[in-house]
């Protein structure tokens, strides 16, 4: 009976906060599309204002109207489609600084080993490097406040030491068993969106883009005219992981490959007319083979590119078929600082594909549809791998594509089914593998700085056995035996070894020439372009 009482005492506040709620949506989306005043007119006094002064002034008790308000977006959010999102005021600008491609800090890479932050690479030419912090140094100390614990996060430390640009922060770093402090004066911060760009082969390129950022056109035209001067004449472009971005990035992209005014992608809503993207200036790589690289979480302005260079067969797609999502977003700014990306029209390929697949069962449900791709066989033989009920489409030559649920490739590879013993994924999962790779790496510097470049050191490195040998020794602390490992695990493991080894060098690039070493989807893709 208590139970139902405060059940009925709420149920009322309930509604009103979903009432409010849905006004001020309202109110906000009719400031933006006509610049009226909407509800908050002082013209006009409305059940908006009296339900908020109701609730204010004769509410048993007291109510932080701000929180229940953005609980009620957020709920209403939910119920439209799985990417119309509520953004607190307290994550958007970590959400933005996503996109911006850049934020502003003190340029460093840092790891959490045990209780102690550990800085893994310093950006060249960034506030730190100019400071005089090196890979190595341990920080103790932000501002006099310490940041040894174990129960300290990664995000709660880039909190501490984030901060805005021209401000000072002082650490306190432990550096040959020495305390040393360095005052930084913080600046703003690149975040590349080109995780890797070098020749793969004599003839191809290989670009890897991991996001659709501010930067990524003009950072993807820096690398592809890198590129040309070394002699390419065929691209491999690898978008698996990408997870989007910038929709018009992905256009200028697309441009540099397609010729005349050829369509790339048009947008469409209920409120929203259609508009046409189209390539609109001579691109510089409108010849040569190209192959695109693409996953189960490629998405959105990945899929929009990925899409375009299939329907008009520039470029020969594989992989395994993308994430699926063909909504446009646009954001709206919310007066308490929050902000609201609403989806606004579906975008769609030049054979009017749409790729966005199903969401009417639930967000749950959309979500958990990239695992089934896992459980039923998608990822894993080629016969399974199809949209269902999608609809067909013929290219010019008569090559048949899909609509309804991502981009199906020209060309499938299947998931890596391979799985370690459970103590090595633990050594994988804990800090041990890379904390060992860590450390080697301050051991062994003389040794890493002989390599006059990644290709060299990917060629000429030879001291993966030696480093098994340390490793085995390294893990056996924590009862893990090497000795059982599989020859294939081990091989993987030596290679990844390596890869990690090269990052602290050359970064993303060096990480990624080694590993691409032993990837059977580079493999295919060098196959195709050999063909």
């Amino acid at each position: 009976m208590t139970s139902m009482k405060k059940y009925n005492v709420w149920l009322p506040l309930v509604f009103a906060v979903l009432i409010i709620g849905g006004m001020y949506f309202g109110y906000q989306l009719n400031v933006h599309s006509s610049g009226q005043k909407g509800f908050f007119s002082k013209d006009k006094r409305n059940s908006l204002q009296e339900a908020i002064d109701l609730i204010r002034l004769k509410y048993v008790d007291s109510v932080h109207l701000d929180t229940l308000e953005g609980d009620a977006i957020e709920y209403m959010m939910n119920q439209l489609d799985p990417h119309s999102v509520y953004i607190p005021a307290s994550k958007l600008k970590e959400t933005e600084e996503d996109l911006a491609g850049n934020f502003e800090g003190i340029g460093v890479e840092f790891n959490i080993f045990s209780d102690t932050v550990n800085v893994m690479f310093v950006i060249p030419g960034g506030p730190s490097e100019k400071a005089g912090l090196v890979i190595g140094d341990k920080i103790l100390k932000v501002d006099n406040r310490s940041l040894l614990s174990e129960k300290l996060t990664s995000d709660e430390v880039k909190r501490i030491i984030r901060g805005k640009k021209g401000t000072d922060v002082q650490l306190e770093v432990l550096r040959n068993n020495q305390p040393v402090n360095i005052i930084i004066n913080r600046g703003k911060i690149p975040v590349s969106a080109i995780d890797a760009s070098y020749m793969i082969t004599d003839s191809a390129g290989y670009i890897k883009l991991n996001r659709f950022s501010e930067t990524s056109y003009e950072e993807f035209m820096s690398s592809l005219e890198q590129l040309q001067k070394k002699g390419m004449k065929e691209l491999v472009l690898d978008l698996r992981g990408n997870g989007g971005g910038f929709m018009n990035e992905a256009v200028d992209i697309a441009d540099e490959f397609l010729d005349d005014e050829r369509l790339i992608v048009y947008t469409s809503g209920v409120n929203s007319p259609r508009r046409d993207y189209r390539a609109k200036r001579p691109g510089l790589f409108e010849k040569g083979k190209l192959v695109v690289l693409v996953d189960e979480l490629s998405a959105s302005a990945s899929e929009v590119l990925s899409g375009a260079l299939q329907d008009w067969e520039r470029a020969t797609i594989i992989g395994r078929r993308t994430f699926g999502k063909g909504l446009v977003q646009e954001q709206y700014s919310i007066s308490d600082g929050a902000a609201i990306r609403l989806t606004v029209a579906r975008y769609y390929t030049p054979l009017g594909r749409s790729i966005q697949r199903p969401y009417d069962k639930g967000k749950k449900v959309y979500m958990d549809e990239l695992w089934q791709r896992y459980s039923n066989g998608e990822a894993i033989n080629a016969d399974s791998n199809k949209i269902n009920n999608g609809k067909e489409y013929k290219t010019k030559s008569g090559k048949i594509v899909y609509g309804g649920g991502g981009i199906m490739p020209d060309v499938f590879v299947p998931l890596d089914t391979g799985s370690y013993q459970r103590s090595i994924s633990r050594m994988l999962t804990n800090g041990t593998f890379n904390k060992f790779v860590y450390n080697y790496f301050l051991q062994n510097k003389l040794l890493i700085e002989k390599f006059s470049s990644a290709a060299d050191y990917t060629k000429n490195f030879n001291q993966s056995p030696e480093m098994w040998t340390q490793l085995k020794q390294y893990v056996s602390k924590d009862s893990i035996n090497l000795d059982t490992v599989p020859a294939k695990d081990r091989d993987a493991l030596q290679k990844r070894l390596k890869a990690l080894l090269a990052r602290f060098k050359w970064r993303d690039e060096g990480f990624f020439e080694v590993l691409n070493t032993n990837d059977h989807v580079i493999d295919k893709a060098l196959e195709v372009l050999r063909k």
